[in-house]
């Protein structure tokens, strides 16, 4: 009896240790964060982010790990903030669109022809850092990372050369963007209200005729093949970045939180970097495909015009005169 005693036990001992009988510490130990992103599988964005979650798996040795859902998988960024609210994703790679879901104000850094180089854009981002996420600490989330998704342009199947161009035509309106929403309205355009994944059926049927994106954004969405023209002047930088649960990010251990956060900050570096680089190829690219850049320095003064009409409306309703005084104020530095 004592001997089928120690043989069982020594049987149990060996399966401990054979591969996939029983789940290690380690595999215990391991958290998972769920982020979603409208960034197609295999754009410049995604590739960024899956050389992250690599890197931070291996520098965790694997006790940290990162799910991403590209290419609009979990819905618009919408459906993102909802699910980041009630804990079914933990965070969101989200232009401001999303990102003024959780703090209306931040809208204040793609306001048109307001912060329109990425010298101003930085130069507000850097000054005002602790402001900016303080706002969001408020809502319970965590600044992760600033990205950007190219310059704003408007790419159309007619030529746009002054804001009174768009009347007559079919502009899609992205349908929680505070900004166009205003801006069509300014001018009295009647805009078309669509989430990022209908845009694409939309061209194709003719529902809409022209789109804000930046050209890599129409590249990688392959907006630009529905399209014949594009202005050659932005009016302000598609701003986002990544956002967390801020329970999420306070919950892991103190290693893994260190190496989390030092990563993120290697991640805001070669975002910047790589899609800043491959939005100025994309523009090069689809001019070559046949698309024509439209000058319109001629009517910079309707434009102007516009923007300040946006700028205001939006004032003491969407952020308070103070906060718009600092924002001019960092990016003048």
């Amino acid at each position: 009896m004592n001997r089928y005693f120690l043989f069982v036990v020594l049987l149990a001992v060996v399966l401990v240790g054979l591969p996939g009988s029983v789940p290690s510490g380690r595999a215990e130990e391991a958290i998972t964060f769920r982020i979603a992103s409208l960034a197609p599988a295999g754009s410049s964005w995604m590739k960024v982010l899956n050389a992250w979650k690599k890197t931070l798996e291996r520098e965790t040795d694997g006790r940290l790990k990162l799910r991403f859902y590209p290419g609009g998988a979990q819905g618009d960024e919408r459906d993102f903030v909802r699910k980041m609210r009630v804990g079914q994703l933990d965070g969101g790679v989200v232009t401001m669109t999303g990102m003024s879901m959780l703090v209306r104000p931040m809208v204040i850094l793609v306001l048109p022809n307001f912060l329109d180089t990425y010298e101003k854009l930085d130069r507000v981002r850097t000054k005002m850092a602790g402001d900016f996420e303080k706002l969001f600490d408020d809502e319970g989330f965590v600044m992760l990372a600033w990205g950007d998704a190219g310059k704003t342009r408007l790419f159309s199947q007619k030529p746009i050369e002054k804001p009174s161009d768009i009347k007559s035509m079919r502009p899609w309106m992205w349908k929680d963007d505070l900004v166009f929403i205003e801006f069509y309205d300014a001018i009295g355009a009647n805009g078309v209200r669509l989430g990022v994944n209908e845009v694409y059926p939309a061209l194709q049927t003719k529902m809409v005729d022209v789109v804000t994106s930046s050209a890599l954004t129409a590249v990688a969405l392959q907006w630009y093949t529905r399209v014949k023209y594009m202005t050659s002047h932005n009016s302000a930088i598609i701003a986002g970045g990544m956002v967390m649960r801020k329970e999420k990010v306070d919950s892991l251990p103190a290693d893994l939180k260190e190496t989390f956060l030092r990563t993120c900050e290697r991640v805001e570096v070669l975002l910047n970097k790589t899609i800043r680089r491959d939005d100025q190829k994309a523009y090069d690219v689809v001019l070559t495909k046949g698309i024509t850049a439209t000058d319109t320095s001629k009517y910079k003064a309707e434009w102007d015009a516009a923007a300040n009409q946006v700028r205001d409306r939006m004032t003491g309703r969407v952020f308070p005169k103070s906060l718009l005084q600092a924002v001019e104020a960092a990016a003048a530095e």
